[in-house]
C-alpha cells in the first residue's frame, strides 16, 4: 500500500529518539522481526570482532522519546514496544540496503511507498559499483541505531498515521575514496599484527518507517524514505 504525506491536523511531535516492528511473515513480508542476527560461534573459532560507538544522547530527546511512545500506546497500539520496533527496523534496514545494493528492486515494491520505489529506480541504474558497494549493512555491521522525528498524523478524512525516522550507523569494507561521502568516518580497524588490519568505513543511513493506525488498515510498516548520505542522491 503506498502512503502519501499528509498535512499535520491534530497532532505532531518531533523528537530524538528510538522503535518496534509487525511480526515476521512468510515471504517478502517477512521483513520486520526482531533478532540479532548473529551466528552461534563455533568449536575453535576466534571471537567476533567488534567496534563499539559511543554517542551522548539528550535527555530532553530521550523523554520526548518515551512520551511518543507513550501515546502510541494509549491511542493506537497498546503492545507498541520501541525495543521491538528498534529490532525489526535494523533487520528491515539490512534487508533493503542489501536488496539496493544487488539492484534487486522488485523484491521492494511491498516494503517501500510507490513515490520511493520510483525514485530509487532512477537512483540506482546511475550508481558506481563502489557506492553501490557500500548500501549494503549486515545486521552484526549495524553499530549504532537510534530514532530522528517522531510524527503522529490526522488526514482529514480522519485516518491516523505514525511515521518514525531510523536512524543507522553501519561499517562497510567498499572501496571508497577516503574523502567519499562528506559525513561518513574512515578507518582502520586493527587486530593482531599488519596481516590482519582491516579498513572498514563508518556510513550512515536514514529510513522513515510510517504505519496507518485506523482501523481496519493492515498493520505493516512502509518505508516512506531512504538516505544514505553522498551515496545515493
Amino acid at each position: 500500500m503506498a502512503l502519501r504525506a499528509f498535512p499535520s491536523r491534530a497532532l505532531c511531535l518531533s523528537v530524538l529518539a528510538a522503535p518496534r516492528l509487525p511480526p515476521a511473515r512468510p515471504g517478502p513480508a517477512a521483513r520486520l522481526s526482531g533478532g540479532s542476527g548473529q551466528r552461534p560461534q563455533g568449536p575453535g573459532e576466534a571471537p567476533p570482532r567488534r567496534v563499539l560507538v559511543v554517542r551522548i544522547g539528550s535527555p530532553l530527546g530521550w523523554l520526548r522519546t518515551r512520551f511518543c511512545h507513550l501515546l502510541i500506546r494509549l491511542y493506537f497500539d497498546r503492545e507498541f514496544s520501541g525495543d521491538e520496533f528498534t529490532r525489526g527496523a535494523k533487520q528491515a534496514f539490512s534487508l533493503v540496503s542489501k536488496l539496493l545494493s544487488q539492484r534487486k528492486l522488485d523484491l521492494l515494491e511491498e516494503l517501500v511507498s510507490a513515490e520511493v520505489f520510483q525514485v530509487l529506480k532512477e537512483k540506482i541504474s546511475l550508481l558506481p559499483d563502489s557506492h553501490r558497494d557500500a548500501l549494503a549493512a549486515d545486521i552484526d555491521a549495524i553499530m549504532y541505531t537510534t530514532e530522528g522525528d517522531v510524527r503522529i498524523y490526522y488526514d482529514d478524512d480522519g485516518r491516523k498515521f505514525v511515521r518514525i525516522l531510523m536512524r543507522f550507523w553501519y561499517l562497510n569494507g567498499a572501496d571508497l575514496p577516503d574523502e567519499v561521502p562528506g559525513e561518513t568516518k574512515v578507518f582502520q580497524i586493527m587486530f593482531g599484527d599488519e596481516s590482519t588490519k582491516e579498513k572498514r568505513h563508518l556510513l550512515t543511513a536514514n529510513y522513515e518507517f510510517q504505519r496507518e493506525f485506523t482501523e481496519g488498515a493492515k498493520p505493516d510498516w512502509t518505508i516512506t524514505r531512504i538516505e544514505h548520505p553522498r551515496l545515493l542522491e
